[in-house]
């Protein structure tokens, strides 16, 4: 399956935090995009894998994305390595996206910057001819770069290189995310408290996609850092 834009986080819930509202935009504009989820977020303090898998799928259907898969990395032990890195060939070279969103490059979440350096990384050797994988037919995959690597912000305030206007869209982004719904606030759950699972998390979600609207003058936004410079054909083409 040949895709626009593939989204990829450690955990399930990080791609609808992180940029469920640019999905859901390019989703309406006929674009193909799906999501890998690394890991099942099975050490998350709150719920369990087996909720987790059906929250995820609950998410997928609420941004209407065309494939969602979890590669079943180990939660909080996966490694930056070439078991890793050519399982996550495999799955470039099988979607050949143009895009790829992708973890934060620095975060509180140990899995997130290791998860974004782990993409990187694979994107990179992905492109290369004499590394060969196979599909699940048994032939040999073609070489696939995708054009650009952007990574999404996760809970700490990085400076994005580039933000992306979602007014119109900040409502399916808070839907995906709160399908989460072990996750986050539940004023009845009887689970212990983490740092999103507070009413300000869930909050934050809107106030900070309008925050960095109010930047750039619309209405809500989501932001992104770069691997090399951002191009454009003239200056008329910036906002």
């Amino acid at each position: 399956m040949k895709l626009d834009i593939l989204a990829i986080g450690a955990h399930p819930d990080d791609v609808e935090l992180g940029c469920g509202g640019t999905l859901a935009k390019e989703v309406s504009k006929g674009k193909k995009v799906g999501i890998i989820d690394l890991t099942r977020g099975e050490l998350g303090t709150r719920g369990t894998a087996e909720t987790r898998d059906e929250e995820a799928f609950n998410a997928a259907k609420i941004l209407g994305v065309h494939s969602r898969i979890n590669m079943r990395f180990a939660d909080g032990f996966f490694l930056n390595d070439k078991e890793h890195q050519l399982e996550l060939i495999k799955m470039i070279r099988y979607y050949k996206p143009e895009i790829i969103i992708c973890n934060a490059i620095n975060d509180r979440h140990i899995d997130h910057p290791k998860g974004s350096q782990l993409v990187s990384d694979a994107c990179f050797l992905s492109g290369l001819k004499k590394i060969e994988t196979y599909n699940d037919e048994n032939e040999v995959q073609d070489p696939w770069r995708p054009k650009t690597v952007y990574h999404y912000i996760q809970w700490k305030d990085i400076e994005p290189d580039v933000v992306v206007d979602v007014t119109g869209f900040i409502d399916k982004k808070v839907d995906s995310a709160l399908a989460y719904k072990t996750q986050f606030f539940d004023p009845n759950s009887k689970e212990p408290e983490t740092p999103i699972s507070s009413r300000n998390f869930t909050d934050s979600i809107d106030y900070r996609a309008r925050n960095l609207g109010r930047l750039i003058g619309v209405e809500h936004a989501e932001g992104y850092t770069v691997e090399r410079y951002v191009a454009v054909e003239s200056l008329f083409n910036l906002k």
